[in-house]
């Protein structure tokens, strides 16, 4: 019994520590980037570090499993790269640049709700309104969206800037940062749902997630460099020592790309696309939590409040997940039957006791008649 309780917790453990793989990982983005490192360039380093650092697992582990590639499946790959490591990394960053690793969090909390309506549309997720555990996983996104807002709204920036306008006053520059930054933010989580969701789908046809998290991160490196050399010609931009600036890009490729790749697609197999994004919440939180310990940030009310709430949403979203997988679970094992006492079999097709009794005896007489002619 505590086997099985520990293997079905693994998932739940890999996403929270996940999680602050990708808050350490803003903390330190944050700080390159308010240094004037480009975000272009970072994205393009930290894609090559992560090729580089699970390109070795992918050849070792499934070099002899590993599917054969086509045509669909490269263009899948490519759109993977495009949607992630190019579309979302650079307009992540984009706002985190212009905001704080709070705010870029509590943005991103829409990534959820954005994914489960992606799934529906894609028909990934079952519409049953009718279910307790699908009504669970509406109200639950719900709960999230209403989290993220107190955290975004409360005591923001963004607040003073609608003010300033409501009595005309001049508008502030941070005002219009956040704006900025909002648009960015909300354009990079509709791309990282669509990244989760893709990735459940091309996972179904090229089951190789190491090698596949692989692929993407080398054509991420390849279009987030074009991308870069486009935007930033000037070749000092690319200047890169023993400082934080290599720490950030080693630090975001090896743990927020190659292994976050990897276990979300690992995950993503198992448990669906919905039940990865659930856990995007937790990264507000702690990076909520570490600003206020280690930094010296204040914490606000509606801060608090929208925190609480985030944790009861994702709690309610797991719940409906797991639901669906137990449903799932008894559907392909519909037919049980009871062969003898304390004994159940999975199949129709074997022998029921009485029988099993009745061949013995045919057996034991055949013998017995054996002995006696002799």
């Amino acid at each position: 019994m505590g086997l099985k309780m520990s293997e079905s917790a693994k998932p739940y453990f890999a996403m929270i520590c996940l999680q602050f793989g990708y808050a350490g990982m803003n903390l330190v983005t944050k700080v390159v980037l308010d240094r004037g490192m480009s975000h272009f360039v970072l994205v393009a380093y930290r894609n090559s570090f992560a090729t580089a650092a699970i390109a070795p697992f992918a050849l070792l582990s499934e070099r002899k499993v590993r599917p054969k590639m086509t045509f669909p499946i490269f263009m899948q790959i490519f759109v993977l790269a495009l949607l992630g490591p190019v579309i979302d990394q650079n307009l992540y960053y984009a706002g985190l640049k212009l905001t704080s690793p709070t705010f870029a969090g509590a943005v991103t909390n829409i990534v959820p709700v954005l994914t489960f309506i992606i799934s529906i549309i894609c028909r990934m997720e079952k519409v049953e309104m009718r279910k307790v555990r699908f009504q669970a996983k509406v109200v639950g996104t719900l709960v999230i969206v209403v989290g993220a807002m107190l955290m975004i709204l409360f005591k923001s920036p963004l607040i003073n800037f609608l003010q300033s306008h409501l009595i005309r006053e001049a508008s502030s520059p941070s005002g219009e940062d956040y704006l900025k930054a909002t648009v960015f933010l909300l354009i990079a989580s509709f791309s990282w749902a669509c990244f989760f969701v893709l990735q459940a789908a091309t996972l179904k046809r090229y089951s190789s997630h190491i090698s596949l998290s692989t692929m993407v991160c080398f054509m991420g490196t390849l279009q987030s460099t074009a991308l870069a050399f486009v935007i930033e010609p000037n070749l000092s931009a690319w200047n890169i020592a023993f400082d934080m600036n290599l720490l950030a890009s080693a630090y975001a490729g090896i743990m927020s790309s190659s292994i976050a790749y990897y276990v979300q697609g690992m995950m993503t197999r198992q448990k669906g696309a919905v039940f990865v994004t659930a856990f995007n919440p937790l990264i507000v939180i702690i990076v909520s939590i570490i600003s206020f310990l280690i930094l010296g940030q204040r914490l606000y009310l509606g801060g608090v409040l929208g925190m609480v709430i985030l944790m009861v949403g994702v709690c309610v979203v797991l719940w409906g997940k797991e639901g669906d997988e137990e449903e799932n679970s008894e559907d392909m094992f519909p037919e049980v039957i009871k062969c003898c006492k304390g004994c159940r079999i999975n199949s129709p097709t074997m022998p029921r006791i009485d029988e099993e009794v009745d061949v013995e005896m045919q057996s034991t007489m055949k013998d017995k008649m054996v002995v006696d002619l002799l």
